[in-house]
């Protein structure tokens, strides 16, 4: 008997083994340690970014602040009594006007007095009534005792002796020393009011006797000197049965608003050849209400009215549907309480101050209809004056003191309502939602409505995957289920191609050729997506009806190159068949039968553009992992379903689809964010106008796109920039909370069908 041979025996542990063994351990292990720093450096990114976003955004919701920094006496008292004040641009000089007719300039930080100017009023003559024209200009005008007005503006001289700042305050008359006559019989100008335009310049006031009195002057330059001459015009005012009170003249010298002692308001039209009062007389508040102040907000278009009650109200002209101008009550501002004493206007932003009997001030913004800031003077305030940068401000008191407050008031036009409500603009007809951050003037009050870009962004992306989602879903199931696998691997590389065209080409073409044609062949478009679905039907059933001996020289799978021709020759049939449809239905223009006959606007740069180009950015993302997550559905499923008597229509409908509707929600998902995150071809492709308006004809403006359009000009640090930031925050939250919902209702989906 022979032995059998001895089986040799492995040895595992043989040195060149154990070196395997620790190289794959150490591989394994450096492979796990970098995928887990990778996702951590990702979350770590991702949380660096919110952070970031967040701490450029957090200051425009910061609470306004102000600290009293210096107390004195009110410098020269013997000047006489402050009937105005203010300060220069740096804030670190001040001014007050007295009734005597002087002008004392002074340190805001000691009250030392720099400069003492006695005014050009003759002997005897007091000042009787002041107002400011526009703060920019440093104008301001006083009416005097004998019925003649005075134009003053302070300016001042910058020098740099030794590197230091030297400011040296003066006073100049823009219109000569002279000053103009308004009350012929020289009575008393009790009340006042200056508007100033390039080459004009109007005074309106009250006399002693109640009367309304104005003169316009042209401006002339003497083309030799460089003076100015002031030629005047007479203007002729209504008498009123009720004593006026207070009186304006808007810049624009078209209206006069005139406060009268009964609490009402009249408009007095100056266009208006007889009928001088636009819509008769106006009642602030309630029969017991009484107007305690009346001042133009800056820009002046609107009037701020306070009342006896301590409310503030803003007014301003809005036309009907008449186009007849009439007097609005916008909005009215949280009471400050008891008696106005004082109030004033920032110059740069449509803010303003209001200061009652009792030493409460209040720091209010019209557009974000807000309180921004309450201070306490600690003694009853005679008088305001906000520094131009809104940054500082000089408060007088009846006790004959002065106070210097420095204020911390970056951002009060931002609120809820004006981030995300209608609002009340001035010049529109009604509240609205409007983004618009920047204009020619510094009048200009600024929109930064959040709701049109919000609107734009999910308008764009709701056409765009209109348009991606079916094509990309559907072209996915069938290739990746029905396809032949010779076929797939040449159609789904393609597609996936086209993910890595830049969008910025896509937007260059959708912009200026796409756009451009779709406009020309619109009834064209719109035939493609009849006439190209009933041409596909058509063949596919001739197709299916052919014999068998002419269906096979086809190779199984590759039936769907036939209808590459036939997509391209409906195509070309539609775009034919463009003029005549648009002679036969649309009288021969599509474009103006939709302005004219149906009232739908049409912007060339529109959503059907944006529709079409982004969709088609977005199908590779869909597809790709649509088509995966298909692909990847067990083939023992669809070969039981098929072996239990199923058709493969029903093995998809009942099966695939059941079982890949996880990763097929997470590709619609992931296409959406695509969409919504989308920059260049919005820029390129949309007109960018910033308006809310489901019309698939009209464009848009999306967060993305006017983050890329306005951030490179936009002052860092200022409420423009940082409401951009706040634009890339709600992109970030919105991509942020869907994620999390797709993510959640993806799990749902797995484990529901995870069974099958």
């Amino acid at each position: 008997m022979s032995e059998s041979p001895t089986q040799p025996t492995l040895d595992f542990n043989t040195p060149k083994l154990v070196r395997h063994r620790k190289n794959r351990k150490l591989k394994d292990k450096l492979a796990s340690v970098s995928i887990g720093a990778g996702g951590i450096s990702v979350i770590v990114a991702i949380t660096l970014i919110f952070f970031y976003l967040l701490y450029e955004v957090a200051p425009l919701f910061t609470s306004a602040e102000a600290e009293r920094v210096a107390t004195y006496d009110v410098p020269e008292q013997a000047a006489g009594s402050t009937i105005f004040s203010g300060t220069e641009e740096q804030g670190e000089k001040a001014f007050r006007v007295t009734d005597q007719g002087e002008v004392v300039f002074f340190n805001t930080i000691d009250g030392s007095i720099d400069n003492l100017v006695s005014l050009p009023i003759p002997e005897g003559v007091e000042v009787s009534s002041v107002a400011n024209a526009d703060p920019a200009s440093r104008k301001f005008v006083l009416g005097l005792s004998d019925g003649s007005a005075l134009v003053l503006q302070h300016s001042y001289k910058i020098t740099y002796p030794n590197d230091q700042r030297k400011i040296e305050p003066f006073i100049e008359y823009p219109f000569g020393e002279e000053a103009m006559q308004l009350a012929e019989n020289g009575e008393p100008l009790k009340e006042i009011s200056i508007a100033l335009s390039d080459g004009a310049l109007m005074v309106v006031a009250v006399t002693e006797s109640n009367a309304l009195v104005a003169k316009q002057f042209e401006q002339e330059e003497d083309f030799l000197s460089g003076e100015i001459r002031l030629v005047p015009e007479e203007v002729d005012l209504p008498q009123l049965d009720v004593a006026p009170k207070f009186i304006i003249a808007e810049p624009a010298m078209r209206f006069v608003f005139v406060g009268t002692n009964d609490g009402h308001i009249q408009v007095l039209d100056l266009n208006a050849k007889r009928e001088n009062i636009v819509n008769g007389t106006i009642k602030v508040g309630d029969e017991n209400t009484l107007i305690d102040d009346m001042t133009l907000l800056l820009g002046g278009a609107s009037i701020l009215v306070s009342d006896s009650q301590g409310s503030t109200s803003q007014w301003f002209m809005v036309r009907d549907e008449n186009n007849k101008y009439r007097l609005e009550n916008i909005r009215t501002f949280e009471a400050v309480g008891g008696k106005i004493a004082a109030a004033d206007i920032e110059q740069r932003r449509k803010g303003f101050l209001i200061a009652n009997t009792e030493g409460t001030i209040k720091f209010y913004n019209s557009t974000a209809h807000s309180t921004a800031l309450t201070i306490s003077a600690d003694a009853a305030v005679k008088n305001l004056a906000i520094a131009p940068r809104a940054n500082k401000l000089l408060v007088e008191t009846t006790d004959g003191k002065m106070q210097w407050w420095l204020v911390d008031n970056e951002h009060p036009e931002i609120s809820f309502s004006a981030l995300w409500g209608k609002v009340w603009y001035e010049g529109y007809e009604e509240p609205d939602y409007i983004w618009q951050s920047s204009a020619a003037n510094n009048d200009f009050e600024p929109k930064y409505s959040l709701s049109p870009l919000a609107f734009g962004t999910l308008k764009a992306a709701f056409y765009a995957m209109l348009v991606a989602t079916p094509l990309a879903i559907c072209g996915a199931l069938y290739t990746a289920y029905f396809m032949s696998p010779g076929l797939r691997r040449k159609v789904k590389p393609s597609i996936e191609l086209m993910e890595a065209l830049p969008t910025v080409i896509l937007g260059f073409l959708a912009g200026l050729f796409f756009a451009p044609f779709m406009e020309e062949n619109l009834p064209g478009v719109f035939a493609v997506l009849i006439i190209t679905p009933i041409f596909i039907l058509l063949f596919g059933f001739i197709w299916s009806n052919l014999p068998s001996n002419i269906r096979r020289l086809v190779p199984d799978g590759w039936d769907p190159v036939l209808l590459i021709p036939v997509i391209i020759f409906g195509g070309w049939l539609a775009m034919a068949l463009s003029p005549t449809l648009e002679v036969a239905f649309f009288n021969g223009d599509m474009r103006l039968w939709l302005t004219n006959e149906a009232g739908i606007d049409f912007d060339q740069r529109n959503a059907l553009v944006v529709g079409a180009a982004m969709g088609f950015a977005v199908i590779p993302t869909i597809f790709s992992i649509t088509e995966d997550a298909v692909f990847s559905v067990p083939k023992h499923l669809t070969q039981g379903s098929l072996a239990l008597g199923a058709t493969q229509w029903q093995t998809m409908t009942r099966v695939i689809l059941p079982t890949a509707s996880p990763g097929i929600f997470s590709a619609v998902m992931i296409g959406m964010g695509r969409a919504v995150g989308e920059t260049m071809i919005v820029l390129m492709a949309t007109g960018n106008t910033p308006i809310m308006d489901i019309n698939i004809f009209e464009g848009m403006r999306t967060l993305s796109a006017n983050i890329a359009v306005e951030m490179p000009e936009s002052e860092v640090g200022s409420t423009h920039y940082r409401i951009l930031f706040l634009a890339a925050f709600v992109l970030f939250l919105f991509t942020f909370v869907v994620n999390t919902f797709a993510e959640f209702v993806r799990q749902r989906l797995r484990n529901k069908y995870s069974v099958i």
